[in-house]
């Protein structure tokens, strides 16, 4: 959640809410951030916040967001059924609990999780992939410490070795749970993290490696299996037994379907647990994420709870308590409604629209394309043009057309490379991506038209002043402008003054 600073009562600028509609039935303005000393009625309460949410972008034109926007009716009034079931009572809600139960089991499935007499895959839902991180983290972290102890070594100075494009809910696990954060930087045109180079800052300290599946910068899928197989040589050199965690929280709903052959997940021996978003390509409004292990070894028991006062023991590993039940059973919805065919369409679909959005920026010829065919449907593109201000310029600009696509700079050691990202939703369809490419060309075409600063010539001359006791020199002063000159013919001098916002700069 975003930071929020409480205002001072000095700051009476915004203090208040005054609305056109409210009038009809409140006269006084209210407070903006105390509470009113009276209640108004439920149609003025309502209409004020609608209009203040007006302001909001379109979550349908958020080209910056991964996370879904659109969901079918039927999926929305469940939704709104369930919106006072509290997750967590698992006693008294047995059929949501059981819901949480199949989807985990349908991932795990999805993602080849061995089952067997003597393995068998345990998962957990969250409120999004940030969580689902945590959690695994903690896990990795208390199995390695755990390990150490019992080989009676040092146990205070645990590492986490990622790519510098890890999304920052990796550096808030390091942060918060003090763990040491070993970055593989990135370079122009490789914007991933390479295996290789990770693999040589494992160390004896290491509790895993975390490996993306869809980066977040470009789409691209980081080579998992080359890490896997790395990884295990320098296990079986060193003895140690460096796990792998894979963030599948944009590519886990579509690797399965677009590259079934793609040797990512449990299928790689060295790969323990794997989150994902099921608010991202899992079709779900945004609040719930997964996280599935191999086995419940991979899981220390002592960092499950079991609790009984809401009822029956209830085993829980969870950053918070209460949740709704609403994502969750809408995150079952969709496997039910859509199965694998309904998932595999949804994907491809997104994949044809993000081709015809990827050609058409490059038949504009202003484009360099930076994300890969082979990823999440997203297309990231920079200009040739190696003038940083250009892709931030023309990110405002098409926010005129109410379009959100966001312009940032790489990590280190590429954050001389500045991108546009287009996230490509199953509810971007081809004739918004058709709309979007003319806006751009508009926005480009207004941009290269940007007048220059106007300027007002004129001429001034300079003459020295005559007084008693003349020395024969003398000062003219402009504002913060002083000229000498020596007592000769006077000289014309020339100025041209750039013209802002329709006046001159400072000249008097």
């Amino acid at each position: 959640m975003v930071l929020s600073v409480v205002q001072s009562a000095e700051e009476s600028s915004s203090a208040f809410i005054d609305s056109v509609f409210a009038s009809r039935y409140v006269q006084d303005p209210l407070p903006r951030y105390n509470l009113s000393e009276k209640s108004i009625p439920k149609e003025a309460a309502y209409q004020i916040i609608h209009d203040e949410l007006l302001l909001d972008g379109n979550p349908r034109l958020n080209l910056a967001s991964f996370v879904t926007t659109w969901m079918e009716p039927e999926c929305d009034k469940l939704m709104v059924e369930a919106i006072n079931k509290n997750y967590v009572d698992m006693d008294e809600y047995p059929v949501t609990t059981e819901f949480q139960n199949r989807c985990v089991n349908i991932i795990a499935n999805l993602f080849n999780a061995p089952v067997d007499e003597t393995r068998r895959a345990i998962g957990v839902g969250t409120v999004g992939s940030s969580e689902a991180i945590m959690l695994a983290g903690l896990a990795f972290k208390r199995r390695w410490q755990n390990k150490r102890k019992a080989q009676g070594k040092p146990y205070d100075k645990p590492n986490i070795v990622t790519g510098a494009n890890v999304q920052v809910c990796w550096e808030k696990f390091a942060r918060y749970f003090e763990v040491e954060l070993k970055e593989v930087k990135l370079r122009e045109g490789y914007y991933v993290m390479d295996p290789v180079k990770a693999v040589e800052m494992v160390d004896e300290n290491t509790i895993c490696v975390g490996a993306i599946l869809g980066s977040t910068l470009n789409g691209e899928f980081e080579d998992i299996k080359l890490l896997n197989d790395l990884l295990a040589k320098k296990n079986k050199m060193t003895g140690w037994d460096t796990p792998i965690h894979v963030d599948a929280a944009s590519g886990g709903f579509v690797a399965p379907f677009l590259y079934p052959e793609l040797e990512w997940d449990f299928r790689l021996p060295l790969v323990k647990s794997i989150n994902v978003s099921g608010h991202k390509y899992g079709l779900v409004y945004a609040g719930i994420g997964w996280v599935i292990w191999r086995s419940k070894e991979d899981l220390p028991e002592e960092l499950i709870f079991h609790i009984n006062y809401l009822g029956a023991d209830q085993p829980t590993f969870t950053l918070n308590f209460s949740k709704g039940s609403s994502q969750i059973i809408a995150q079952y919805y969709q496997f039910l409604r859509m199965g694998f065919e309904g998932y595999k369409n949804v994907m491809t679909n997104c994949m044809e629209n993000a081709r015809v959005l990827r050609e058409g920026l490059e038949r504009t010829g202003r484009f360099e394309i930076v994300s890969k065919t082979q990823g999440i449907p997203l297309v990231a593109f920079a200009f040739k043009d190696k003038n940083k201000s250009l892709a931030f310029k023309l990110s405002k600009a098409l926010r005129n057309y109410g379009w959100i696509v966001p312009a940032y700079t790489m990590p280190p050691n590429a954050e001389h490379v500045t991108i546009l990202r287009v996230v490509v939703r199953e509810d971007l369809s081809r004739q918004l991506v058709e709309k979007l490419l003319s806006h751009i060309e508009s926005a480009l075409s207004e941009l290269e038209d940007e007048p220059a600063v106007p300027k007002i010539t004129f001429t001034y001359e300079m003459k020295p002043r005559r007084f008693v006791g003349d020395g024969g020199e003398g000062d003219l002063h402009i504002p913060e402008t002083s000229v000498n000159w020596k007592r000769e013919k006077p000289k014309v001098i020339y100025k041209d003054v750039p013209v802002t916002g329709g006046k001159t700069k400072g000249v008097c």
